[in-house]
């Protein structure tokens, strides 16, 4: 019996065009009448007229920069994909952790919104609340139900998939078609993987095991043996360049001569910045540095697995006749640092290499070599593929926008000049006891008591890009109630916080558009930024009853 197997790279075009025995059928797309009759998706954004629906490919690495060059390795996907379309230079999320980035990508919601705060169950990462809310309005549920589309998951889905107390790994989300989904966190060798709510076991046996080549085989097969009367969307969700970083054995000796980038901001003591980038120890050991070294090699030697399955993706697409007709997006769900403001490693922060990532896009109607410097958020990723496929996003409670007017060039366009960043910290309110210097609540420590996150690395950031300004504008919930302010056109490693000698009406404005967009919802997301020429500043909208400025609160229970 055949079950979407591991054989050699080949293509198949003389069998019948279904999947294997082994694989349940997906259910029947609704036929178009009652498509018709829900409102469902009835454009054909991407495609010629009279032809099929586009189809779209979203690869989604776990952990890749864009700041410090984490696209470098990937030299085949910029070729195929780069390229071919449209690189945007300001792609960011709104949260610099898997869980909660991950989840706003598949429900196009901000993190206030979706309520994923962390990569734990209690932080709502693939709990029972998460399925039962938020699973069955994601874009890939809204493809499958109202649009027809034929959906394929492969790989790291949420950070706590698979666990006992949420359904373990018989629990498929509501809209995929076809189910590979990895238990838990990222890994390489000996995980298991939910097929379609069965559970399949692997192990350490490179040509049969390494998850990132697992991950192209089964999508080739899906590609060969799909339906081929409806369009199809995939999700591949790759390890890499997650820890542990295992390299694939014919790339475990690439890139020796490679270190950690030298730039302005790395080993330098944050000395104007929150109190967790402040206790960190400046110059770092040697120790730290030689380990930050190795995991930036092995990052991007874990990498070049990823650019292998790129390439064959879209060499079977071009094979199947249906790269022409089909939107491939490239991206990761948060940045990654190596040594920045002495911090080893590791996400979390406000800060450029944290929150910017790589999104590269090609596809029908798309320009080859195009950059754009439009200000995108992975909130925008199911809104722009749900407008490939022909559904309005007013019928959604997404926040994010839909950039398809920009991968076709489109003029005179009105776009947005403001994300929201937002994080809540992770730690309990203790002392760690290997490091009783520090104050209660941190984690994520190194064995030299620098540690990455605290409970209280509780923050909200408006990121903003206009044609006069490049400005990011934070505030944390402690008990400093800390401010951070960066002009990013004169100061772009984010050296000099701004807060204490930027103009103060520009302060308080930037304070007023956080506490929009921090409760904003749906299209109260998508209004008019601070320096918009449509914004609209009311001062007296600062002030409570007693006269002091309002500062955003955070909510320390968000379920």
């Amino acid at each position: 019996m055949r079950f979407l197997s591991l054989a050699p790279d080949r293509p198949r075009r003389g069998g019948p065009r279904h999947l294997p025995s082994g694989s349940p059928a997906p259910p029947p797309p609704p036929p178009l009448l009652l498509l018709l009759l829900l409102g469902g998706c009835l454009g054909v954004s991407g495609a010629a007229k009279g032809s099929r629906r586009p189809n779209v490919v979203l690869v989604l690495a776990d952990d890749q920069d864009e700041v410090l060059g984490g696209m470098t390795p990937l030299k085949k996907t910029k070729a195929l994909i780069g390229e071919m379309g449209m690189t945007f230079s300001s792609a960011y999320v709104p949260s610099a952790l898997c869980c909660p980035s991950r989840a706003s990508i598949l429900t196009g919601k901000y993190p206030h919104n979706h309520h994923v705060v962390n990569n734990t169950l209690e932080g709502n990462c693939s709990s029972k609340s998460w399925q039962k809310i938020q699973e069955p309005n994601t874009f890939p549920a809204i493809l499958r139900s109202m649009c027809g589309y034929q959906t394929f998951f492969a790989g790291k889905y949420l950070n706590e998939y698979g666990a006992p107390d949420a359904g373990g790994l018989g629990h498929v989300p509501l809209g995929w078609s076809y189910w590979y989904a990895l238990e838990k966190n990222s890994k390489y060798y000996n995980y298991t993987l939910s097929i379609n709510g069965k559970a399949r076991k692997h192990g350490e046996n490179y040509s049969v095991d390494y998850l990132t080549d697992v991950l192209a085989n089964v999508s080739l097969d899906f590609l060969d043996y799909k339906s081929n009367s409806e369009p199809f969307f995939m999700m591949i969700s790759t390890p890499a360049p997650h820890s542990p970083w295992t390299a694939a054995p014919q790339y475990q000796n690439a890139f020796q001569n490679v270190f950690a980038p030298r730039n302005k901001n790395f080993n330098i003591h944050g000395t104007n910045k929150h109190w967790l980038i402040r206790q960190a120890k400046t110059p770092m050991t040697n120790s730290s540095i030689q380990f930050l070294d190795n995991a930036f090699r092995k990052r991007w030697q874990t990498l070049l697995s990823v650019d292998d399955l790129v390439e064959k993706l879209v060499k079977r697409l071009e094979f199947n006749g249906e790269l022409n007709n089909t939107y491939i997006f490239y991206t990761s769900d948060n940045g990654y640092h190596t040594g920045q403001f002495s911090l080893p490693i590791d996400k979390r922060q406000l800060y450029e290499f944290d929150i910017k990532v790589p999104l590269l896009v090609r596809g029908p109607g798309i320009k080859p070599n195009q950059t754009s410097k439009m200000l995108v958020a992975n909130i925008d990723l199911g809104p722009t593929i749900l407008d490939i496929a022909g559904y309005s996003l007013n019928k959604t409670q997404m926040d994010g926008m839909s950039f398809l007017p920009i991968l076709k060039g489109a003029s005179n366009l009105t776009w947005r000049s403001d994300v929201l960043v937002e994080y809540q910290g992770e730690g309990r309110n203790v002392t760690d006891p290997t490091c009783p210097s520090l104050s209660p609540g941190v984690s994520q420590c190194f064995p030299d008591c620098v540690c990455e996150d605290a409970y209280n690395n509780t923050y909200a950031c408006v990121r903003t890009m206009s044609e006069l300004w490049n400005l990011q504008y934070c505030e944390f919930d402690d008990q400093e109630v800390f401010v951070e302010v960066y002009n990013l056109t004169a100061d772009p490693h984010q050296l000099n916080n701004i807060a204490k000698s930027i103009d103060p009406e520009l302060l308080g404005k930037m304070n007023y558009r956080l506490m929009m967009l921090q409760s904003c919802s749906g299209p109260t997301c998508r209004t008019p930024g601070v320096f918009d020429p449509g914004y609209r500043f009311d001062p007296r909208l600062m002030f409570s009853n007693h006269g002091s400025i309002r500062t955003r609160r955070f909510s320390k229970h968000l379920l």
